[in-house]
C-alpha cells in the first residue's frame, strides 16, 4: 500500500500531504524526528524512541505534544498504512514564522508522522558484511550542533555519505576534531577487540542509540565483555569485528574499513550472534499495534 502522512493529526495520502513552504523544518532543519519499525506488528523500543525525542526537543527548545497524543497518532497512522512490517518516521518542527533565524517567532510546532512499508536490508549485506570508509569530513562538535540531539539538520551526515558513496564505499565513519571514532552517518558503531565489545562513550559526541543500548545490555546478559571507550583507527585495524547498529540495520557486520579488511574479511560470530538475540529481544516485546479494520 502507499505510505500514509499524518499531519497535526490528520491523515493524508502522500499526494495529500502539505506543510508550509514557511515551515522552519524546511527552511532550516529546525526540528527533531524519531525512526521506528515494527517487528511482528509491534511497535519495537517506543518508549525508549519517545524519551529521546522529548530530550532532543527539550535541547532545542521546541514545544512537543503530550506523550499521548503522539503514541495514538502513531497507532492511527501505522493501521492506516496497513503494512504487515512498518517503518515509521516522527516529525516535530518548531513551525511556520516569517523568514528569519530568530526561533521565537514561530508560531505553534508542526508534527509529521509518515508510515510506511518496512524495507530490510538485503541477506546479502548480513552475509557479506559492508565496507566503511573514513571521510575527510568531521563529526560536528558537540559544543557546536550536538549529535546527541536528533535534529533534521543532517546535512554533516548527508556530506560524509555522498563523500563515501562516490569512493564505492556502503556509508561512512565519522571521526571527531581529534581523531577519534564516532559514529557512522546513521548508526553507532562498535568493534571487538581482545575478546571485549567496545563501543565509543556517549561524551565522543554521538547520538545515544536506542539500539546501541539495547545491544549492550543483550550481549552483557549473553555473558560478553563491553567496555565503552574512545576508539582510533588503529583499534578498528586489529578488531576482531567491527559492526554498526541502528533501529533499522539491526547489527550490520562491517568488513572493509577504506584498505583495511577487518579480521578474515568475513562476518563475525559476535555480529551474528547479537543480531539473533536482537530479533528474538524484539520479537517477544513492544506495543502490539490493533488490526486494520476492513470496510463491510
Amino acid at each position: 500500500m502507499p505510505l500514509r502522512v499524518n499531519i497535526d493529526g490528520r491523515i493524508l495520502r502522500e499526494d495529500q500531504a502539505r506543510i508550509s513552504v514557511l515551515d522552519r523544518g524546511f527552511l532550516y532543519g529546525d526540528s527533531v524526528y524519531e525512526v521506528l519499525r515494527t517487528y511482528g506488528g509491534r511497535l519495537f523500543a517506543e518508549a525508549r524512541h519517545l524519551r529521546r525525542l522529548e530530550r532532543s526537543a527539550a535541547a532545542l527548545a521546541i514545544r512537543l505534544p503530550p506523550r499521548a497524543w503522539l503514541r495514538r497518532q502513531i497507532r492511527r497512522t501505522v493501521v492506516a498504512a496497513g503494512e504487515a512490517e512498518t517503518y515509521v518516521r516522527v516529525i516535530v518542527t518548531r513551525g511556520v514564522g516569517p523568514i528569519t533565524l530568530d526561533p521565537t517567532v514561530a508560531r505553534r510546532p508542526c508534527t509529521v508522522i509518515i508510515a510506511k512499508a518496512y524495507e530490510p536490508y538485503p541477506d546479502a549485506a548480513y552475509r557479506r558484511g559492508i565496507r566503511v570508509h573514513i571521510p575527510a569530513i568531521r563529526r560536528n562538535a558537540r559544543e557546536a550542533l550536538d549529535p546527541a540531539v536528533k535534529s533534521g539538520n543532517y546535512l554533516n551526515s548527508v556530506l560524509a555519505l555522498g563523500a563515501a558513496r562516490r569512493a564505492g564505499f556502503d556509508d561512512a565513519l565519522m571521526l571527531d576534531r581529534f581523531g577519534r571514532v564516532t559514529e557512522a552517518t546513521s548508526a553507532n558503531v562498535f568493534a571487538v577487540l581482545d575478546g571485549t565489545l567496545c563501543t565509543p562513550p556517549l561524551d565522543a559526541g554521538i547520538l545515544e542509540g536506542v539500539t546501541r543500548g539495547i545491544v549492550l545490555r543483550l550481549a552483557a546478559a549473553d555473558g560478553l565483555r563491553c567496555r565503552e571507550r574512545h576508539l582510533r583507527r588503529a583499534d578498528l585495524r586489529r578488531a576482531s569485528e567491527v559492526m554498526l547498529t541502528s533501529t533499522l540495520r539491526e547489527v550490520m557486520p562491517v568488513v572493509r574499513i577504506d584498505r583495511a579488511v577487518v579480521g578474515d574479511g568475513r562476518p563475525g560470530p559476535v555480529a551474528r550472534r547479537l543480531r539473533e538475540r536482537l530479533q528474538a529481544y524484539a520479537a517477544r516485546s513492544g506495543g502490539r499495534v490493533p488490526p486494520r479494520r476492513e470496510k463491510p
